[in-house]
């Protein structure tokens, strides 16, 4: 039985509970009975014929965003992309037109480049046999991993800039993109609430990266530069004799401890209190010189820690949902990751008490916390952590003397923010938004989002709900963008004029990215992917929230067609949604009724799985559809969850082999809602419920032969009941 504790119901069976305490879907009102109904998948040689072609034409808006499932928007897109292609060759023919071709008309006949040619096209029939492997991102029928089909405006721009070849590093490599890029940091900004007036000096900012990956190590480095500058503020004071008050004392007279926890803006206000008081030349050149000296990344972790034995190593606060990409950036920053503590989750959520335990630990201590990590998306589960909590907790540290950055890794539902603003920026009522949906926002959901204009830096990656091209993997935005200096590979801490800090504005400053960023040389192509996309969709509820509400509309009727096949099953198959999804994340685990062995569920499960993932021993055609799978590791669980969990399953009976679950995960389906046409109203095909009862058939057809799961049982088919 799909089902919750009884405490979490709705009272009101024909709309959920809205208390606030609630998950963006809550369980409503128990299923009704059931007819036996028969498996939805048939045989290959008994499948119904295609749908009879519809008339209507369906949403305008929608059909023309991709290239379409059928390539339906082929004679457009080929027509825009050829005539754009072909405006880059006139542009090539018009650069200094009296300069003679280099490769004469003859060329085409020499041997060489006729086998060259050859080779060409061979290799390329050769690559697209391969790529015709790939998933089908634009059908339906994925429901997989948190890819799709790329967004046309993307798509067309992307493939017309590529031929220029703009690598944005710099202004002076990339001036026709570049700017595009700047352009979409602050789009991105805009969308989650930060300043994006580039005339204000506390303006965001942001820029593309390679991944959300890479996204998040700027964060982490971000947080290490603000939080140890100070004491190279200090350093800088006392070499030159710098008379800066701070906190009503001078700055040599403070303890490291509380230079270790000034707050970002405290930082700020410092580092420009120490610019106006250096005005002769030698002195800021005394100053720069000590400051440099003294910075952590001048010294390394090792000489730093020598140099301040009275420093304890700093933490790393994040839920066990966290992505792995966290750990690879401890490791990558040479804090270790022993630095990362990875705190209990409360149904997939940071659990807020650990994480004031731990914050109360690290004050008692006196360990420095780096930053605390929000997560809006689980990779698992989609699942969103309490950032209005995790920012009352920040906000009520900092006067005992403890402060942290907040970073939210929104890789995945960063694009969701869009469904919450309006047209002239700011954030809708949830009132208006509840008249959308069946479920979705709860008070929780809403108030996380609402509080993302709060956070510090943001990950948000557009090759996930931003439907957009790899080389836009992920975006990193900073909400103040006068901290960038501090991570400025030319140190503008210094006051060097050239860098544009004192002379320039936000474009002079930033057109020279390569200097504030990790990464160096950057496709262009992927700005103006990003940038065009947004202007064509802008990042609001009216536009391009269109796709997310498609999206969480088949998330909700997913999740209740999954409770209507608990029900069908009951009694052969336990089947439930470990935790009721906040977004577009579904999972779903099931066992055998009678199985207590983990490793049996397993097996059963891995069964199933092969008939929905992507394989290289069959046609791509043969599989009706494609999901992804994930594990629910016993260690982000709570004992209660575990017990709920195990209980719900069948695996807590009499008999059950529980010395197993510590160490053994139990699988589960996921699945990544994104396609536009999963509920297709044009031609009557609700591919939700096709999924569900083609599962149902997968689930009966793979039961155990003995009905009861055990690790012996090497699987098989039978014939569904």
């Amino acid at each position: 039985d799909l089902s919750v504790p009884p405490a979490r119901r709705s009272e009101d069976p024909s709309r959920p509970a809205d208390d606030g305490s609630r998950s963006a879907l809550p369980t409503p009102a128990p299923v009704r009975d059931h007819e036996a109904m028969p498996p939805a998948a048939c045989p290959a040689d008994d499948r119904p014929g295609p749908p009879p072609v519809t008339s209507e034409p369906g949403d305008g808006f929608l059909n023309a965003c991709f290239l379409g499932a059928h390539a339906e928007n082929n004679d457009l897109f080929e027509a825009l992309l050829v005539d754009a292609l072909r405006d880059h060759m006139y542009w090539r023919r018009n650069f200094h037109p009296e300069d003679p071709p280099p490769i004469a008309p003859l060329a085409q006949q020499d041997p060489e480049y006729g086998a060259f040619v050859a080779r060409l096209r061979r290799e390329l029939q050769l690559l697209t046999a391969r790529l015709k492997r790939s998933p089908p991102l634009a059908s339906p029928r994925y429901m997989g991993h948190m890819v799709s089909d790329p967004l046309l405006p993307a798509l067309l721009a992307q493939m017309v800039t590529t031929p220029y070849n703009p690598n944005n590093i710099s202004g002076d490599a990339a001036p026709g993109t570049i700017d595009l890029e700047l352009d979409v940091g602050l789009q991105l900004a805009r969308m989650f609430g930060f300043p994006d007036n580039e005339k204000a000096p506390d303006c965001a900012f942001g820029h593309l990266t390679s991944g959300g990956t890479v996204a998040n190590y700027e964060a982490l480095r971000l947080a290490v530069a603000v939080k140890y500058l100070p004491l190279a503020l200090r350093e800088g004071a006392r070499a030159t004799g710098l008379d800066v008050v701070l906190r009503g004392r001078p700055l040599v007279a403070h303890d490291t401890w509380s230079l270790v926890n000034l707050t970002p803006a405290e930082t700020l206000d410092l580092l420009g209190d120490c610019r106006r008081g250096l005005a002769e030349p030698a002195v800021r050149k005394a100053f720069a010189e000590a400051t440099t000296a003294a910075r952590i990344e001048t010294l390394g972790w090792i000489e730093f820690h020598r140099r301040h034995p009275e420093l304890r190593p700093p933490l790393l606060l994040a839920g066990r949902t966290a992505h792995y990409s966290w750990r690879k950036a401890a490791k990558l920053l040479g804090l270790g990751s022993a630095s990362l503590n990875l705190l209990p989750t409360t149904e997939m959520r940071i659990d807020v008490p650990a994480l004031d335990e731990a914050l109360a630990a690290a004050a008692r201590d006196q360990v420095p916390v780096l930053a605390v990590v929000a997560i809006l998306g689980t990779t698992e589960y989609g699942s969103l952590d309490p950032l209005p909590d995790i920012l009352r907790l920040r906000d009520a540290w900092t006067p005992r003397g403890l402060t942290f950055t907040v970073h939210v890794d929104a890789a995945w539902g960063g694009y969701l923010t869009t469904l919450f603003r309006a047209p002239d920026g700011g954030l809708r009522p949830r009132e208006d938004m509840r008249r959308e949906f069946r479920y979705f926002p709860s008070p929780r959901v809403y108030a996380t989002f609402a509080a993302l204009a709060r956070a510090d830096t943001v990950t948000v990656d557009p090759h996930k709900l931003g439907y957009l091209p790899y080389g836009a993997g992920g975006g990193f935005v900073c909400r103040d963008q006068r901290l960038m200096a501090l991570v400025n590979e030319d140190a503008p801490y210094v006051f060097d004029p050239a860098s544009g800090e004192e002379t320039g504005g936000y474009r002079e400053r930033f057109r020279d990215l390569g200097r504030f960023i990790l990464e160096g040389s950057k496709p262009g192509a992927a700005a103006a992917g990003v940038y065009v996309t947004h202007r064509v969709l802008p990042l609001d509820a009216a536009h391009f929230g269109r796709l997310a509400r498609r999206s969480l509309l088949a998330t909700e009727r997913l999740y209740d067609g999954l409770r209507d096949l608990a029900a069908r099953l009951r009694g052969r198959v336990h089947l439930l949604v470990p935790f009721e999804p906040d977004a577009n994340v579904v999972c779903v685990a099931f066992n055998p009724a009678g199985n207590t062995s983990v490793g049996a569920l397993n097996a059963y499960f891995e069964r199933v799985y092969a008939r929905l993932r992507v394989r290289l021993d069959r046609p791509l055609q043969a599989g009706e559809f494609f999901g992804s799978s994930t594990l629910l590791r016993p260690e982000t669980l709570g004992r209660e969850e575990r017990r709920r969990i195990l209980a719900d399953l069948g695996l807590a009976g009499d008999g059950a082999r529980t010395a197993e679950i510590p160490d053994v995960g139990l699988r589960v389906l996921r699945h990544a809602l994104m396609n536009p046409w999963l509920m297709d109203d044009v031609n009557g095909i609700d591919y939700i419920d096709l999924y569900c009862r083609y599962l149902e058939t997968l689930l009966v057809e793979e039961l155990p032969r003995n009905g009861a799961g055990g690790p012996e049982d090497s699987g098989g088919r039978t014939s569904p009941a």
